[in-house]
């Protein structure tokens, strides 16, 4: 990150909605380069004194081959034509051998792409858990601050762990194929339990097939616990090629962004402060031992302890604790 572009002209910009200041904003949160994290902080800070607009925050995930970008690409440029700007975090796959994104999700979504009103941008997961990048929070901040008021997170799908992307968004959303009596057995009931809504995509390819598939879903969700109170997880069929099912999807993110649950919205994004605070805490304090000679030395001795069941590892942890406290009092 170039140093000539200061925090305040990037605040600047960001507030007259300049996309390369919102570029470089993002490849700033998105930096682990040790030289970015304090200006990173500062933005965030300075981001966290301005005044908050209302906004949206959604997940939108599935399986690969379910049909995510085209569905999103339609969903995003109805919600415009509504007079809302939207910019869509695509989280990408991430090559083992360059680390950058596989798929490249702005390719395939060409008209919201190019929007004045849109913005996408795909990120490489980097091999984070639930597909979502490790700065997409601090992303989505950024996006808000630029004027967008609704914020769309797109996850890989893989499967793996997708539930922790339910706690970056207020709404997460599960897109499934019309093929219920395989796709049921395939689902994780964890994503089943936390989905705020679920759609049944492609729907204009069997209208037969798409409807047995809502109502079987449907017939699963009664017998769950609702994924957030006073809220029933509904479920659509929706086509993104000929935009049948579009108004009902619509319906539902209306439904639940609706005014009389803003303080329900607002509890649960306290919840998730607090919780990335505590996951980023866990992930500095380990790069700090690790970056620290002496800790970092009785660190890997620990840990080759507990590989051969010489040592608990709950015991380690405590060794390595008292070890971190006497350094720090050495230190002091």
């Amino acid at each position: 990150m170039a140093d000539a572009d200061s925090i305040d002209d990037i605040l600047h910009g960001l507030a007259g909605g300049n996309r390369r200041s919102l570029a470089l904003a993002l490849s700033l949160v998105e930096s682990t380069a040790p030289n970015d994290l304090d200006r990173s902080a500062e933005l965030l800070t300075r981001l966290s004194e301005q005044p908050r607009a209302t906004t949206r925050r959604l997940c939108v995930t599935g399986a690969p081959g379910v049909g995510k970008s085209t569905l999103l690409e339609a969903f995003g440029m109805a919600l415009i034509e509504r007079g809302h700007r939207v910019a869509v975090l695509a989280i990408d796959p991430s090559s083992q051998k360059t680390g950058g994104s596989i798929l490249g999700d702005k390719v395939r979504m060409q008209r919201l792409g190019v929007h004045d009103n849109a913005f996408v941008r795909p990120s490489p997961s980097r091999s984070a858990l639930g597909g979502a990048a490790a700065a997409t929070r601090d992303a989505i901040t950024v996006c808000e601050a630029a004027g967008f008021d609704t914020v769309i997170v797109e996850t890989v799908g893989v499967g793996q762990s997708e539930v922790e992307a339910a706690d970056l968004v207020d709404l997460f959303v599960l897109l499934v194929l019309p093929t219920a009596g395989d796709d049921v057995q395939g689902i994780k009931r964890g994503i089943m339990e936390v989905a705020d809504a679920i759609v049944v995509t492609k729907a204009d390819l069997d209208a037969d097939q798409a409807a047995r598939a809502t109502a079987m879903y449907r017939s699963i969700l009664g017998l769950m616990l609702p994924s957030k109170p006073e809220w029933q997880t509904p479920v659509a069929a929706v086509s993104a090629v000929t935009a049948a099912g579009l108004q009902d999807l619509m319906d539902v993110v209306t439904a639940f962004f609706s005014e009389d649950r803003r303080s329900a919205i607002e509890h649960v994004r306290r919840h998730q402060r607090l919780q990335s605070f505590d996951q980023h805490l866990r992930r500095r304090l380990t790069d700090l031992v690790a970056s620290d000679v002496r800790l970092n030395a009785r660190f890997s001795e620990l840990r080759h302890r507990v590989a051969q069941d010489h040592l608990a590892p709950t015991a380690a942890v405590q060794s390595l604790l008292r070890h971190c406290t006497i350094e720090l009092t050495e230190t002091l």
